[in-house]
């Protein structure tokens, strides 16, 4: 009787201890996703939508680019225009990998807004000093920010 009690007592603590173990590794399974997808949104926000001689082109489609930071994944990435909302596009994203050797992905869509990269409002606002938050055209008809400007 008493080493049936003692053999019930070990398999507990060792079902606790390999539950326990399998909890911290699917949490550092999902924090290593979280970075990958936030990687992932830093990245389309730089690259999404080309800004040359100060002009913000069409997006381009972005194809199995590497994941910054995070080794043996890529992301293929594809914008589509709202079409009440000019400036407003849903971003199809792809993400794949290799795990245990079996090829896998996971997809999920995200809106962006075409507009100046953050990064780039700031390179010009403070190593350019040449007004990256505020509008191109100063006096530009239809910036409302420049009329308010005008009425004060």
């Amino acid at each position: 009787m008493a080493m049936g009690i003692l053999l019930f007592g070990a398999a507990a603590i060792i079902a606790f201890l390999t539950f326990g173990s399998a909890t911290a590794r699917h949490a550092q399974l999902r924090t290593q996703a979280t970075t990958a997808v936030e990687a992932i949104a830093a990245d389309i926000d730089r690259h999404l939508f080309p800004y040359e001689k100060g002009v913000l082109g069409e997006p381009r489609v972005i194809e199995r680019r590497p994941v910054p930071g995070v080794p043996g994944v890529v992301y293929t990435a594809r914008a589509v225009q709202n079409p009440d909302e000019e400036r407003e596009y849903r971003v199809d994203i792809e993400m794949r990998w290799e795990s245990a050797g079996v090829r896998r992905s996971k997809q999920w869509s995200m809106l962006k807004i075409r507009e100046v990269p953050f990064g780039e409002r700031l390179r010009r606002e403070f190593i350019e000093k040449t007004g990256g938050f505020r509008p191109a055209n100063e006096g530009d008809a239809n910036d409302p920010d420049a009329n308010d400007e005008k009425a004060r």
